[in-house]
């Protein structure tokens, strides 16, 4: 079909108050808005001023009303613990309703922060849906967190309660939850009032009764047994929904804070609009509810749209094999995928014929979508090629909540072009401007930055620091809201984000894009992933240096692959790209999402101070990048410190 994506962007810009009033009609409202949008709010404005309503009841209550209470909600899919389990609006209902008595019951009330400690189980999503339901805040933190992170979180938020487990569960491992939030309120100056701890088959946790710990599993039943009714909170539109950190450059957390109204209709709309789903259908996001992508669209958005959702407590590959994601896709018959690049790179790595998938029906499957990291070409080109189906990159950030830029398929998608996440969406003004804050010509690299206001759904601040979220985001760039992100947008109005403005190195006075040179780095027909940074040098300023991952069973000389490498660099930007060195490593150094350690990795090759990544997924993979860097004369003179 034709795409309607320019029409519907026109109407963006020809007058965007008007646009988000008449998608504000997608969700229910306990009181109507009384204007789209205020400009005098908040720190650059605020959405749907004077509107009422409540996230669990557009994700739930609403759908039984509308008489769909038998139709499935939520999937969860664990082949780490080996269950499998359906729970309808109805029976959802059953357990939020029940968590959400237990928080009453303990004083938990509108307004007061909890964090959440939990696995991908589905008590998770319930507790999130039971503190939206009472409109008290709620702020994820990954389970397995390190115990000074949960520490600074609960301190930051002044958390009234913890609702934890007592595990979770990785492949071949328990990893206990308990003695990390015992620390963490330990190290905590803020001791939150009570600490909820789910108790599972795998371990059962020591209660200590110093910390307020009480036992969710047996709580909630109490509860049900009461047959406690619990109606939703109405809050106000601009009130918080949730506070997700990120971490900051300082040390210090950022508690990006989402408001309700606004978030609920931004996903309503991407969901239709952009994924292209319709009620009923399965959508599955095979990501963490501990990320930005977990909350917007394994939790809320999904079930705002009414469509069944996937909690998948696996990986990729490991659980058992690189069929993992095919199994899941054809046993529930999903529309849509959503998942991290990373994620199909290991995929791509131990099946690069694509076996596994051919063992699978997956004739349901109707589009890929891609987000969290840069989607190199190559991986997007293999999976077009073993999937048949359309392979859509999109970019957003925790910040933003959902895509600053993608091929909306529900509009009817526009042509792709490999390495670009295509076009602004729309809520998006988006600009490239030089480091002065001047526009540059169409396909010239510059710092991508979104015109003020930023659409419903994007963060409206950091949590009790405003001139922090200034500082950060507005200052450098006035009028603007600075990604951080550096891209080029080109004669079509397609959008290429070539890497973090942090990640564009300066060799010999020339702006240089790791990005541009992970992507060739990728076309070798032997890699199976890369990364390059920019390391110090005495005589250009910064010169790169890649690391690559080749595929399973290649065995060839590794010099002779370097060199392969080097050339093509070489012959696709130029020498300008100064692109000598390349290392082969087993793996590279990832957050939990997937997202490359590139900025650790460049202090450990600069030999500056660095810092254990909170979110690292093995630290043990840091170790070996220094010692593949000191075999080739870098880094290697200042350890990891506290």
């Amino acid at each position: 079909m034709e795409s309607r994506y320019h029409q519907t962007y026109q109407a963006f810009q020809a007058d965007a108050e008007q646009f988000w009033a008449n998608e504000a009609r997608r969700i229910d409202w306990f009181k109507e808005p009384e204007q789209a949008f205020a400009p005098e709010l908040g720190v650059y404005g605020q959405w749907f001023q004077g509107g009422e309503t409540n996230a669990c009841h557009n994700a739930i209550d609403r759908h039984i009303a509308a008489g769909r209470g038998a139709e499935t909600a939520i999937l969860y899919d664990s082949p780490v613990s080996g269950r499998k389990q359906r729970f309808t609006y109805d029976e959802a209902l059953a357990e939020i309703t029940a968590i959400a008595a237990v928080l009453l019951s303990h004083g938990v009330s509108k307004g007061d922060r909890i964090i959440l400690y939990m696995p991908m189980i589905p008590q998770a999503v319930f507790s999130m849906l039971a503190c939206a339901r009472i409109g008290a805040v709620h702020s994820v933190v990954f389970g397995g967190f390190a115990a000074s992170e949960l520490a600074t979180r609960i301190d930051d938020s002044r958390a009234k309660a913890v609702i934890s487990a007592s595990c979770g569960l990785e492949p071949g491992r328990i990893v206990p939850y308990k003695p990390l939030l015992d620390q963490a309120i330990d190290m905590a100056s803020h001791k939150p009032d009570v600490c909820f701890v789910l108790q599972r088959d795998e371990l059962h946790a020591a209660l200590r009764y110093s910390h307020g710990d009480c036992d969710l599993g047996q709580a909630i039943e109490h509860e049900k047994a009461l047959g406690t009714a619990v109606p939703c909170t109405a809050v106000a539109a601009t009130n918080p929904l949730y506070i997700l950190y990120t971490s900051g450059t300082t040390g210090q957390p950022k508690g990006v804070v989402r408001d309700t109204g606004g978030y609920l209709v931004a996903l309503a709309w991407t969901m239709e609009a952009h994924y292209g789903m319709r009620p009923g259908e399965v959508f599955w996001t095979a990501s963490d509810i501990g990320w930005v992508v977990g909350h917007s669209y394994i939790v809320y958005g999904p079930l705002i749209a009414g469509n069944t959702t996937i909690i998948y407590e696996g990986k990729p590959v490991g659980t058992p094999d690189a069929g993992a994601f095919w199994r899941v896709v054809e046993e529930y018959d999903v529309k849509a995928l959503f998942t991290a690049p990373t994620a199909f790179r290991a995929i791509r790595r131990e099946d690069p014929e694509g076996e596994f998938i051919r063992t699978h029906n997956l004739s349901g499957l109707r589009a890929l979508f891609l987000a969290g990291e840069r989607a190199d070409p190559e991986t997007l080109k293999w999976a077009e090629r073993q999937l048949g189906v359309p392979v859509i990159d999109h970019w957003w950030q925790t910040e933003t909540g959902w895509a600053i830029a993608g091929n909306p398929l529900g509009l009817g998608a526009l042509p792709v072009k490999h390495g670009s996440p295509s076009v602004p969406m729309p809520g998006y003004r988006l600009e490239v401007l030089d480091d002065a804050g001047h526009a540059v010509a169409a396909g010239t690299l510059g710092n991508l930055v979104v015109k003020l206001p930023l659409p419903p759904g994007c963060l409206v601040s950091f949590w009790n620091a405003d001139q922090r979220f200034r500082d950060a985001c507005l200052s450098e760039f006035p009028g603007y809201y600075k990604t951080a992100d550096a891209g080029l947008i080109d004669e079509d109005g397609y959008v290429f984000v070539m890497a973090r403005t942090d990640d564009i190195i300066n060799c010999a006075g020339h702006r240089l894009s790791t990005g541009a040179m992970e992507e060739v780095c990728a076309m070798h027909p032997d890699v199976a992933e890369c990364a390059v940074i920019g390391v110090a040098d005495a005589l250009k300023g910064q010169v790169p240096c890649g690391f690559v991952v080749l595929k399973r069973n290649v065995t060839r000389d590794a010099q002779i692959l370097s060199r392969e490498i080097i050339q093509l660099v070489r012959d696709e930007i130029g020498p300008v790209a100064a692109f000598k060195t390349v290392m082969v490593v087993e793996r590279l150094p990832k957050t939990r999402s997937g997202k490359i350690l590139r900025g650790t990795m460049q202090k450990i090759a600069d030999g500056l101070p660095w810092k254990m990544p909170a979110t690292i997924d093995d630290p043990a993979i840091l170790d070996e990048i220094s010692l593949v860097l000191s075999q080739h004369g870098h880094g290697n003179t200042c350890p990891a410190v506290a």
